[in-house]
């Protein structure tokens, strides 16, 4: 009772002097309805002004003979405000049969009288001759179960126009699937109090469903990425089902992940590592901060510290042997295409008449170790760096460019790039680490790892996957970033999946070749976000609000899995063995290590 109420009626008492303070205080406390309730209400014929929205209801009328699994599925995904109720009432299957003997009778009885007439057959009731009687075995033999079934939906909208727009695109999506809705004329407001949260039915607008087609209403669907090979990346948030996919299965076989620092990007890719080591695939890493020199240990795999003091070399003028299709030609001149990018990055920029003269001095480099297109050079050794500076230093406009290399050869960083290969990675499981080289060195130190390892993968056809960490790096550079996408797409060839993992996602997205590489990734995985990068990866993925702030409030290991055209919202899970192998929690790595020397020195004693 409101305050103006309550004083009416106490102007019909005798006198108003007996009011306590208090009644008229609890009489003009706010209820929770009161809070909630519209600031205006207009009920017309065909929709009702609920405040500053206009909505309007409607009820299913027809369905098709047959319903399809998920039928409902593009309704419930569109990406507007409504409101959806289901209606479901068990129907007494003795009734039933009942009332299905009389039908089948009478529909045999119009048969029997269409052939003594002499007319032609009517498909129509020998079709609804031929369901009834098989619905009627399967609810005598209790394998289905009827139902009457009452589907309503309102949709909201901030004018008439923008609610005409969204009906239309209701009924042509539903009516693409011959099922048949109409607004509830002269009873809006009895549809919205149906399909708000009350649990009543107004409207009692019902058609007969059995359990099958019933079934494929059910409105909760999620994508399903369970599959019967593969191996598991995590839950599926909305329904507990397994996440299970092989990225060989698919088109290509990259992936891209996309977390903000401490989401538990590497934990997840150092899973996926574990999982497919189980499955006759070599894994290859590059790794910028040395998170997987524990898991190289544990599985008996390689790990190479890469720096200026490291006693592992690779010498980026290494050729390697040619592979199925391939000839000596093309594998010189591509690694002589590849060079040329390496000494852009090395010396900050060529110009176009420089880049002529570096093109050139590589191939008289070459040509020093007898090594030319029309040589086979499977057992020659191939030039150092320090042969080509003397080379570009011979040559007519070259002593500049030997004197920026002499750096690379002669001072600081001479131990990293000037020595002959001595890197074999012909193990299950390699780790090329990064985090002792300088910040400065790191592009080009990825640039030769990679290339190197390229090469190694064109020597043999065999199934690999590629991780390369912390790939914002390679974006600093358009060489490095363009061989990263030429990864990508040639990868397929070699039965190499690549899987590019980044932090810093601006960097990565405003580089030209961010998104094509996304595109080029028929695997994509989104952890925890900041609010400065999610409007950036909201426009690249095409994602909802709620997706949005799903990432936005996603704990530690909890994201999207994209594969392919599926996406759904995935937690990531190990067990407690495969956790102690991959933790990057510091604390928990520290608590390993001293179990493990406590054991150790046990053991001695």
């Amino acid at each position: 009772m409101g305050i103006f109420d309550f004083i009416k009626k106490k102007k019909e008492e005798p006198s108003i002097s007996t009011i306590l303070p208090q009644e008229i205080y609890d009489s003009s406390a706010l209820e929770l309805k009161d809070v909630i309730a519209p600031s205006a209400l207009k009920v017309t014929p065909k929709e009702i002004n609920l405040g500053e929205k206009v909505l309007r209801s409607f009820f299913v009328i027809s369905y098709p003979r047959y319903l399809a699994e998920n039928w409902f599925g593009p309704i419930i995904n569109l990406d507007k405000v409504f409101d959806i109720s289901i209606f479901i009432e068990p129907i007494e299957t003795a009734q039933v049969l009942r009332t299905f003997q009389k039908k089948v009778a009478e529909v045999q009885s119009q048969i029997n009288t269409r052939e003594a007439k002499g007319l032609v057959r009517n498909p129509m009731l020998d079709t609804a001759y031929q369901d009834l009687e098989n619905l009627r075995d399967q609810l005598q033999q209790a394998q289905e179960k009827l139902f009457d079934v009452g589907l309503y939906i309102t949709i909201y909208g901030d004018s008439d126009g923008e609610l005409d727009k969204i009906e239309s695109e209701i009924k042509s999506i539903l009516e693409a699937k011959l099922v048949y809705v109409k607004p509830a004329l002269f009873q809006q407001e009895q549809g919205f109090k149906t399909t708000i949260p009350l649990g009543t039915d107004q409207l009692k607008v019902y058609s007969k469903l059995n359990s099958s087609p019933l079934s494929s209403l059910f409105p909760f669907v999620s994508f399903d990425l369970t599959s019967d090979k593969g191996i598991l990346y995590g839950i599926n948030r909305h329904n507990s089902s397994l996440v299970l996919f092989d990225r060989f299965s698919l088109e290509n076989y990259n992936s891209i992940t996309f977390a903000k620092s401490g989401s538990g990007k590497s934990y997840a890719t150092k899973l996926e590592i574990l999982r497919t080591l189980m499955f006759d695939t070599d894994v290859i890493v590059i790794d910028p901060e040395k998170e997987y020199e524990y898991l190289a240990e544990t599985v008996g795999g390689r790990f190479f510290n890469i720096s200026l003091n490291s006693e592992h070399h690779i010498n980026p003028f290494e050729l390697s042997v040619p592979g199925e299709g391939e000839s000596f030609a093309n594998v010189l001149r591509s690694n002589i295409i590849n060079l040329v990018g390496l000494f852009r990055i090395m010396m900050g920029g060529l110009s176009p008449e420089e880049d002529a003269i570096i093109d050139r001095a590589i191939t008289e480099t070459y040509a020093l170790k007898d090594i030319t297109a029309d040589s086979n050079f499977e057992n020659v050794e191939p030039p150092l760096m320090s042969d080509f500076e003397l080379v570009l230093s011979g040559m007519e406009g070259g002593e500049s460019l030997a004197q920026r290399l002499t750096k690379y050869t002669r001072g600081t960083w001479a131990g990293f790039i000037n020595r002959p290969s001595n890197v074999d990675i012909n193990k299950k499981f390699i780790v090329f680490s990064l985090r002792d080289m300088e910040d400065e060195l790191k592009p080009i130190a990825m640039y030769i790892i990679m290339h190197y390892i390229w090469n190694m993968i064109r020597k043999k056809l065999k199934k690999r996957l590629l991780v390369i960490d912390e790939a914002w790096w390679m974006m600093k550079s358009e060489d490095t970033a363009s061989f990263l996408l030429s990864l990508a797409k040639r990868g397929r060839k070699y039965f190499l999946g690549l899987a590019t993992i980044t932090q810093d996602v601006d960097d990565f997205l405003k580089s030209p070749y961010g998104v094509p590489i996304i595109t080029n990734s028929s695997i994509q995985i989104l952890l925890k976000q900041s609010p400065t990068t999610i409007d950036n990866l909201q426009k690249t993925f095409n994602l909802t609000d709620e997706e949005k702030y799903l990432l936005l409030e996603s704990d530690v290991g909890e994201g999207i899995f994209f594969a392919g055209l599926k996406h759904v919202a995935i937690k990531i899970i190990a067990s407690y063995t495969e956790d102690q192998i991959i933790t990057s929690d510091p604390s928990q790595i520290l608590s390993i290590k001293k179990a493990k020397s406590d054991l150790e020195n046990g053991s001695k004693k």
